[in-house]
């Protein structure tokens, strides 16, 4: 039980000073960098628990795809943080405020939080012991908690489609695929032959026809 005990601290460890250095770093590319170090450390202690697919949900979805998504979003739009930094001072009496009312709600938390030693029986669905712990994940998801989980998959979808509605801008003079006009075309109108003397060009209106 040594080794084990031992690997829980480290993974605890890193991942709570890489948590910390989230917040603490001033460069945001370096924060994200420290996101997904605890995030991997993270998945490292859910494998010591055994849920072996929880840790590797968290390496893919979290670290292959969100914070590598916020790394690449960073670096691309360039932020000018010196700008954003400039009301600091104003609005710190506010943050200070706001963080202390947090603080005393989790110290109100934490000081009345007591586990119950029946906590244990509680559990309404049993647990099999014949199959894998993903298996068992999706018998318990899939069955008895269906229903929430596709309302977690609407609420998902509301996002994404908000998202897509708030970000949409239609520009005047940008050009468009219309696919219905598309599969329509046939070669005359796709192609049209015209009859042009020596030394001498298209005329501007069959330019223009042409371009069209």
């Amino acid at each position: 039980m040594i080794l084990p005990a031992l690997f829980f601290y480290l993974f605890a460890a890193v991942c709570v000073a890489s948590a910390v250095m989230v917040i603490v770093s001033r460069n945001p590319v370096h924060s994200v960098l420290f996101l997904i170090l605890a995030f991997v450390n993270a998945a490292g202690l859910f494998i010591l628990m055994g849920a072996e697919f929880l840790g590797m949900m968290l390496i893919v979805v979290y670290v292959g795809a969100v914070a590598v998504l916020f790394l690449f979003v960073i670096m691309m739009l360039d932020v000018d943080f010196v700008e954003l930094r400039e009301g600091f001072i104003q609005y710190l009496p506010i943050g200070i405020v706001i963080g202390g009312i947090f603080m005393f709600e989790l110290l109100l938390v934490v000081g009345a939080w007591v586990i119950n030693p029946q906590v244990t029986k509680t559990i309404t669905a049993a647990i099999p012991t014949n199959v894998s712990n993903t298996e068992a994940l999706g018998l318990v998801l899939y069955t008895k908690y269906i229903h929430y989980f596709q309302l977690a998959g609407m609420v998902l979808l509301v996002a994404m489609i908000g998202a897509i509605v708030l970000t949409l801008r239609h520009k005047a003079n940008v050009k468009r695929q219309n696919i219905n006009v598309q599969n329509a075309r046939t070669p005359d109108m796709a192609m049209a032959l015209r009859k042009v003397a020596s030394g001498q060009g298209l005329s501007d209106a069959d330019a223009a026809e042409w371009v069209k």
